[in-house]
């Protein structure tokens, strides 16, 4: 699908603040900072916890949970925001003097997503838990919350994602989405709040004595701060100003070897760099590796080797999460390819392909259809549902769909299948999100209705403008600007990411070679116009119907990066978009 690429333009209140390249003084503008203090990215800056909603009854439970050395069970999400939420929760506890901190992650094939009624049945059974805390999941537990507490079970919520209509019976909720809730940053990772309560309980704790009355070490939660950026990178919340601190000092100590081993292995199995660590790689590599054992087995295989201090115990489960991951990526390969086909098969125009769209095969694997729909997401700029099926009688007849949802900028995709629930009662089962994914779940049968009302609903909830596929760019880089210390430059700048994205660049470029890289990606040799400098780029995922060609000129929308291999170091461009010019 052709796009338009569009220049970012400046706000009429644009600041360019003083001091810096011109560059990346209007990236930051761009980006709507106005004052060097939102630049900041030491740890007093952040938010203060004393406005987060329900922390007070939340340390009171966890303070008596430790002093009554109570059995305390997390219970977890099985993606990476959930493992390394899983993580922080039970190394900190440990580290503060608990005795009885053990996890419990749901198997997504058998219990689905958060606490519900089997997990708290499955939860008292095999570790008779005395107080559950939830990381990354809860908010929607209603009738989870309401087991445990009928089986006499303390509940501590914590989570970020948006709240139902009503909220569980919970001890204590810690949620800066929840209803009242006066936290300034309302886009905190799940990683993140747990982040801030087990730091306020260590202050708590601290200010007690506990610490020194018990001849245990004060721990400091900075040392977690490598989870924090994982988490917070992986799940692809906005970097407002507090997740920007969180994620640069996560980065600083990734890079200076202080982490996890478990995320130490993991780079070394992707072949990163540590010491040159951005976010990107993180968000590209980590995570994917990561996500594949909730995807494709079971999520704690990664909770494990986060958790593991031995470096070589490390290696081994980054070596199985990477075996996973290539088992994910040729999974997702199959199932994009039937999905494309599908659609072809359908001969939409631009003008009747559906504003949403919804894909089924009963044969899809449930842990991908995420990334599926994110990748038909960017091919066809439309939201898109894929679903797969959960339960299976033989025929199919009365089986449950569990569904995930990506969606576009200006289409609000959990609003969307809220007016779709309220408009049919019934249609769906369950649902839960944000406004660019989702997850929900339906009978088998519904599906044909389901797709009707959500094109309907999608059509209603955005203008036509909104469907047309646009890259915003941060302009044409000057000539000068192709060196590596400009690209270290904008490294040193960052962290870069959702809400605050990394800058990128467009222009026309002489074409002096192409060809294949693994039949799918396009490896380019380019010059400026403007200049000699000859430099790489590199496309992945081409259209092989378009690429290669006999272009002597392309117009590209590019990131700029630096390619080390083998102890060189050279730029190469990062090609998001590119057409022929002939």
């Amino acid at each position: 699908m052709n796009k338009t690429i569009r220049p970012r333009e400046l706000a009429d209140d644009a600041v360019l603040l003083p001091g810096l390249h011109p560059v990346l003084a209007r990236l930051y503008a761009l980006r709507g900072v106005k004052e060097a203090a939102e630049l900041e990215r030491v740890l007093k800056g952040l938010a203060p916890a004393q406005a987060l909603k329900g922390l007070e009854p939340a340390l009171s439970l966890l303070e008596q949970a430790l002093r009554e050395d109570k059995r305390i069970l997390i219970i977890g999400d099985f993606d990476a925001d959930g493992a390394t939420s899983t993580t922080l929760a039970v190394l900190a506890l440990r580290a503060m003097g608990a005795r009885n901190v053990d996890y419990l992650v749901p198997n997504r094939f058998r219990y689905g997503y958060g606490l519900t009624p089997e997990i708290v049945a499955l939860a008292c059974a095999t570790k008779s838990p005395e107080l559950i805390v939830t990381v990354d999941n809860g908010i929607s537990s209603v009738e989870g919350v309401d087991a445990a507490r009928q089986a006499g079970v303390q509940v501590l919520v914590t989570d970020h994602h948006l709240p139902g209509a009503e909220l569980p019976a919970a001890d204590a909720i810690v949620n800066p989405n929840q209803p009242g809730c006066g936290f300034p940053s309302k886009n905190l990772a799940g990683v993140g709040v747990i982040f801030y309560l087990l730091s306020s309980l260590r202050t708590r704790l601290k200010a007690a004595g506990w610490f020194a009355d018990r001849n245990v070490p004060e721990p400091s939660l900075a040392d977690y701060l490598d989870l924090v950026a994982l988490g917070t990178v992986a799940d692809v919340v906005p970097l407002d100003p507090n997740n920007r601190v969180l994620v640069h000092q996560g980065l600083a100590r990734i890079r200076a070897g202080r982490c996890r081993p478990g995320i130490s292995a993991l780079l070394a199995v992707a072949g990163k760099s540590q010491a040159q660590l951005v976010a990107g790689d993180l968000a590209f590599q980590v995570a994917p590796r990561l996500n594949a054992a909730g995807r494709l087995d079971d999520m704690s295989h990664g909770i494990e080797c986060l958790l593991t201090d031995s470096p070589e115990l490390a290696a081994q489960y980054a070596s199985e999460l990477d075996g996973l991951n290539l088992e994910r990526r040729s999974i997702e390969a199959g199932m994009q390819q039937e999905a494309l086909a599908a659609l072809k098969h359908f001969r939409f125009d631009s003008s009747a392909m559906p504003h949403g769209l919804v894909l089924y095969d009963r044969h899809w694997h449930q842990g991908v259809i995420g990334i599926v729909a994110g990748r038909i997401k960017d091919k066809y700029h439309r939201p898109v549902i894929a679903f797969a099926l959960a339960e299976d009688d033989g025929s199919g007849s009365g089986a449950v769909l569990k569904g995930s949802a990506r969606s576009i900028a200006g289409v609000h995709v959990r609003d969307v299948l809220d007016a779709v629930a309220a408009r049919h009662p019934g249609l769906i089962t369950r649902f839960g999100g944000h406004a660019m994914a989702a997850g929900l779940t339906l009978p088998v049968g519904n599906l044909a209705s389901f797709r009707l009302a959500f094109d309907e609903a999608v059509r209603a909830a955005a203008s036509p403008a909104e469907f047309e596929p646009v890259l915003y760019s941060d302009g044409e880089l000057p000539p000068d600007c192709f060196t590596e210390s400009f690209v270290q430059m904008l490294r040193e700048a960052g962290p870069w990411g959702q809400g605050f994205p990394e800058p990128l660049f467009h222009g026309e470029f002489i074409c002096l070679e192409q060809r294949l890289l693994k039949e799918r990606h396009l490896k380019l040799s380019l010059s400026h116009p403007a200049s000699n400098r000859v430099f790489d780029a590199i496309a992945f995922n081409v259209d092989r119907d378009t690429w290669p060609n006999q272009a002597e000129r392309v117009r590209l929308a590019y990131r700029l990066d630096i390619n080390e291999y083998r102890g060189s170091r050279s730029l190469q461009l990062m090609v998001e978009y590119l057409e022929p010019l002939r």
